[in-house]
């Protein structure tokens, strides 16, 4: 997502890794890609697990308090990848889908989740139900799905940090 961040932080320097990032990739956005997809990398094999989340040291690093909002609105989060098996991966290594989890809920829906104070709770189901989610998420979620059953009226919801 480099190039829309050069766009809205013109005049911002920004060298790979900026973001904090450990791999920077080309073609995999959040609106497609699942938890619980897999992926080879040169020779190592990663599993998507769970969105990325930004934290105080991506503000600090960017000197702007607003950026962890506008992080999050952006839906341009990237993902944590859970390594499978270690291998050698190298700039320019091309990124092979092995496979692709029909269970798994998207990056992108998992952001909307966390931002929403009245969550889809169906969405919220499959979330907690899929098994490549990582289990802060699945925790965090699931007591949202179940403080959501539990409410009867009133404004259901509010933020909870799945990785709390």
């Amino acid at each position: 997502h480099y190039g829309p961040w050069k766009s809205e932080l013109a005049g911002r320097d920004l060298p790979w890794g900026m973001f904090g990032e450990n791999l920077t990739t080309e073609g995999l956005s959040e609106e497609e890609v699942r938890v619980g997809d897999r992926f080879r990398v040169g020779s190592a094999i990663l599993r998507i697990t769970e969105p990325r989340v930004p934290c105080a040291k991506l503000a600090l690093r960017f000197e702007r308090e607003d950026i962890l909002k506008r992080f999050l609105q952006s839906g341009r989060t990237g993902f944590y990848f859970a390594v499978e098996e270690e291998g050698e991966a190298s700039a320019g290594d091309r990124i092979e889908s092995l496979a692709r989890d029909p269970r798994g809920v998207t990056i992108a829906e998992l952001v909307q989740l966390y931002r929403s104070k009245v969550p889809d709770p169906e969405l919220m189901r499959l979330a907690v139900e899929s098994p490549g989610l990582s289990e802060p998420w699945r925790a965090g979620f699931r007591k949202r799905l179940e403080a959501l059953e539990s409410r009867s009226g009133g404004e259901q919801g509010g933020r909870h940090d799945p990785g709390a």
